[in-house]
């Protein structure tokens, strides 16, 4: 990587202190690092709002105010933070600060650069997403057991397109697979019956910070 640490800065849209909502990491304290910009425009997205905007921060900024909060578990988020070249730097830098350190990402862009020790959260996009053909499906090959496939599913139709892709790729031998309803067009108990229905190897996720806040900026 051509910057350091020293001299590195990046993007911020926002970095704030509150309890993981989604992955195997749900419920605990975490920080989270949302970067600017995003390649994608799913039709559910909900952070559009980081799409733009934001400002320029250091690293060793960023790191500053991590520490501030003395966290266990850090997540860098966006937008899509792999669309930052830096991005790379900062997971590396967190490792080595010694968090524990997850990223989510869209998976139109290539993982093979992120730090081994970090989590990957990695978004396969359905038809109902608008981005399908934005799928980067050689990233499924640099995934370790750690990271996590996440689908967020609009209708029966994603649902059934997800199932294929899980059945396609044996995903759940690769690591753990959510499937994840989008708020106000797919109930959670519909999808619970579905997947036991399937006999399904996925998690259900639900997002814990919008049953806790809403959909309030910054929680």
């Amino acid at each position: 990587m051509s910057a350091s640490v020293d001299s590195a800065s990046l993007r911020i849209s926002e970095i704030f202190y509150s309890l993981q909502g989604e992955t195997s990491r749900v419920g605990l304290p975490t920080v989270f690092i949302r970067l600017t910009g995003c390649p994608l425009r799913c039709s559910y997205c909900d952070t559009s709002y980081a799409f733009t905007g934001g400002s320029s921060m250091a690293l060793v900024a960023i790191l500053a105010e991590v520490a501030r909060h003395a966290p266990r578990y850090v997540t860098v988020t966006g937008g899509e933070p792999l669309a930052q070249k830096n991005c790379l730097l900062l997971l590396r830098a967190l490792c080595d600060a010694g968090y524990e350190v997850s990223l989510e990402t869209g998976g139109a862009l290539d993982v093979r650069g992120v730090d081994p020790r970090v989590l990957k959260v990695l978004d396969i996009k359905t038809p109902g997403s608008g981005e399908e053909s934005r799928n980067l499906w050689g990233n499924l090959a640099f995934l370790n057991p750690q990271d996590e496939i996440k689908f967020v599913l609009c209708d029966e139709g994603d649902y059934h397109w997800a199932k294929q892709v899980l059945s396609e790729h044996r995903l759940d031998s690769r690591c753990s697979v959510l499937f994840s309803p989008t708020q106000g067009q797919l109930e959670p108990v519909t999808l619970a019956d579905w997947i036991l229905r399937d006999h399904l190897p996925v998690r259900l996720q639900v997002q814990l910070h919008k049953l806790l806040w809403g959909n309030q900026q910054g929680k």
